[in-house]
C-alpha cells in the first residue's frame, strides 16, 4: 500500500481552490467519465484479489463543488525499491501535466477495496493528511466486486470536522472521544457523486450498449447469490471477533482501574487511622505523599481502533443489506413471472 508521508509538501504546492473559500464545505463531487475509466483500468491491470491499488485525484474546486478531471496511479513498488521517492514522483507527474495544459491541482486520492473493507487506520491517517493540507480533498473508494455485480460502486468520503479535531489533538482516549461525541456513525461523511461525460462519450456509451450481447444483459437477472454474500458474512464475522477482543481489553482495563481505586481508598483510610493515633500520642502526622506515584493509573486502551472496527462492521451490514434487497427484488419478480405462466 502506498505511503502518504510528507504529503503536505506535495499538496501545498498545488492548492485546488477556484471561486470558493477554503472554509466552504464540499457538497458535491463531479467526476469526469475518463477518471472513472482510469480508476477501473488501474485495478484491472494491477489489482489482484484483495490487493489494493491507489492513486492521486486532480481537479479544482468551484464554489461548493469539487470537480475531478484527471488522475494518475501510484506505482507498485516493493521493499527492494528503497530509493523510490513517492513525493518526488507525484511532483514530477503534476509538473508534466501542467506542461501539457492538463489540470494538475491536487484534490484527493482514490483507493480500491475488497468487499467493502476500507475502514482502517491507514485510510484514516491518509485522509487526515490530505484534508489537513487541502480542506476540500476527498477519498474515492472503488469496489470492483460490487461493480462486477452490475452497478458501478464508487463513493466519496471525507472526515467529519469533529474527527479532524480529535486527530489534530491525537486524543484517542475514551474520555476524549466521549467529550467530542465521536461514534462510528459520524466519523466519515459521504459526499454525493455526479459523473459527467462529454457528448462524444455519451455517443460511445450508446454504441457499446447496442453492441453488447443479449446474454450479457441477462446476467444481471441471475438469481444466484454466488459467493458474494458468503464472503461478506465471513468478513463480517471476522470483524465481530475483533470487536469482541477490543471489548475484552476494555473490560480488563475497567477492572484494573476499579481494583486500583479500591486499593487507593484502603490506603488512605489506613493513613487517616495512623495519623489519628499519632495525634493522640502527641506526635507529628505522617508527611504527605504523592498518590500518583504510589498508584499509577493503568493506561486506557486506544478507542479509535474499536470505532474503526465498528464502522467496518456497519459497512459490511450495509453491503449485505443492499445485496440481499437486490436479490429479493429479483426473486419477487421471478415469482410474478411464474404466476403469469
Amino acid at each position: 500500500m502506498a505511503s502518504r508521508k510528507e504529503l503536505s509538501s506535495v499538496s501545498s504546492s498545488g492548492m485546488a481552490s477556484t471561486g470558493g473559500t477554503l472554509d466552504s464545505p464540499v457538497k458535491q463531487v463531479q467526476i469526469e467519465g475518463l477518471v472513472v475509466m482510469k480508476i477501473i483500468k488501474h485495478y484491472q491491470e494491477e489489482g489482484q484479489g484483495s490487493e489494493v491499488v491507489q492513486g492521486v485525484l486532480l481537479g479544482l474546486v468551484v464554489d461548493d463543488r469539487l470537480e475531478i478531471t484527471n488522475c494518475f496511479p501510484f506505482p507498485q513498488h516493493t521493499e527492494d525499491d528503497a530509493d523510490f521517492d513517492e513525493v518526488q514522483y507525484q511532483m514530477e507527474m503534476m509538473r508534466s501535466l501542467r506542461h501539457v495544459n492538463i489540470d494538475h491541482l491536487h484534490v484527493g486520492w482514490y483507493q480500491s477495496t475488497y468487499y467493502g473493507s476500507f475502514v482502517s487506520r491507514a485510510l484514516l491517517d491518509s485522509q487526515f493528511s490530505y484534508q489537513h493540507a487541502i480542506e476540500e480533498s476527498v477519498v474515492l473508494i472503488y469496489d470492483p466486486i460490487k461493480t462486477a455485480q452490475g452497478s458501478l460502486s464508487l463513493k466519496a468520503y471525507r472526515l467529519t470536522p469533529k474527527l479532524m479535531e480529535i486527530c489534530k489533538e491525537k486524543d484517542f482516549t475514551p474520555e476524549g472521544l466521549k467529550k467530542a461525541s465521536i461514534g462510528f456513525e459520524n466519523m466519515f461523511e459521504e459526499v454525493p457523486i455526479v459523473i459527467k461525460n462529454s457528448h462524444l462519450i455519451n455517443v460511445l456509451m450508446w454504441e457499446l450498449e447496442d453492441k453488447s450481447t443479449v446474454a450479457d444483459k441477462h446476467e444481471l437477472l441471475n438469481l444466484s447469490s454466488s459467493n458474494h454474500l458468503e464472503k461478506s458474512l465471513q468478513l463480517l464475522m471476522d470483524r465481530v471477533d475483533d470487536m469482541s477482543q477490543e471489548i475484552v481489553k476494555y473490560n480488563t482495563y475497567s477492572r484494573n482501574l476499579s481494583k486500583q481505586q479500591q486499593q487507593k481508598h484502603q490506603y488512605l483510610q489506613r493513613r487517616q487511622q495512623e495519623n489519628a493515633q499519632r495525634q493522640s500520642r502527641g506526635e507529628a502526622p505522617l508527611p504527605e505523599e504523592d498518590m500518583s506515584k504510589l498508584f499509577k493509573p493503568p493506561q486506557p486502551p486506544p478507542r479509535m481502533d474499536s470505532l474503526l472496527i465498528a464502522g467496518q462492521i456497519n459497512n459490511y451490514c450495509q453491503n449485505v443489506k443492499e445485496f440481499t434487497s437486490q436479490n429479493l427484488g429479483k426473486l419477487f419478480m421471478a415469482e410474478a413471472l411464474q404466476g403469469q405462466n
